[in-house]
């Protein structure tokens, strides 16, 4: 990996897709990504990257967009937005030769990493990369972990998950067993469980956990309750 790229892992070689309808400026980011041990793909339409992204054609593994404003077909921006309505989630550089201050607005509202004006400095364009494919690294764990607390929470008992849900609430133990018609020590049996299973040592960490699986989660219980 180019010492070029701070901060990118060099076990892991990401993915840059260049979207530019000039044939030279394609030739010339795409020698310049190469060099810097970086997979790059070239396209010359908007379409055809959404065509190769939506078949599952680009690698699983950390990427970004480099996507001009200004293209035949979909522009650069409606490409932005046909990714987005599609699930797509990779970060976007946009780059153009007749950006204005209205289009730069637009495209970092839509959530662009960064805007570069042609012709583009070969220092700026690789720094950029470097930030985007560390947004796309960090969003491929975080989607990983979601998918394993997932997992963690449906190989969970039916009692298990009810008590876990109750003690999302803020329920204390006590309140939990006079509800269910079971003893506390039961209720404390099913959460301490239920806690080792989903790879969590305290309370407070489960529900920090429960709102990512989108579990109403309420005011803590006393310490003396729990």
């Amino acid at each position: 990996m180019d010492d070029n790229l701070p901060g990118l892992r060099k076990t892991v070689a990401p993915t840059v897709l260049v979207v530019d309808d000039d044939e030279h400026v394609r030739e010339s980011l795409r020698q310049l990504l190469s060099s810097a041990g970086l997979n790059a793909s070239v396209f010359s339409r908007g379409e055809a990257l959404i065509e190769a992204l939506q078949e599952g054609l680009i690698g699983e593994g950390p990427a970004c967009i480099v996507l001009d404003v200004r293209l035949r077909g979909l522009s650069g921006l409606m490409v932005q937005q046909e990714l987005s309505r599609r699930g797509i989630a990779h970060p976007v550089i946009f780059i153009s030769g007749y950006g204005d201050i209205v289009m730069t607005v637009k495209a970092m509202k839509a959530g662009a990493v960064d805007f570069l004006t042609k012709p583009l400095r070969d220092q700026d364009l690789l720094d950029a990369v470097a930030e985007a494919v560390n947004k796309d690294r960090v969003r491929l764990a975080d989607a990983t972990a979601l998918q394993d607390l997932q997992e963690r929470w449906l190989e969970l008992t039916p009692r298990q998950r009810q008590v876990m849900n109750r003690c999302a609430s803020g329920v204390p133990a006590r309140q939990i067993a006079d509800e269910l018609g079971v003893s506390e020590i039961t209720v404390r049996v099913y959460r301490g469980e239920g806690m080792k299973r989903l790879g969590v040592g305290t309370l407070a960490e489960f529900r920090s956990k429960a709102r990512l699986l989108g579990i109403p989660v309420g005011e803590a219980a006393r310490p003396a309750q729990e």
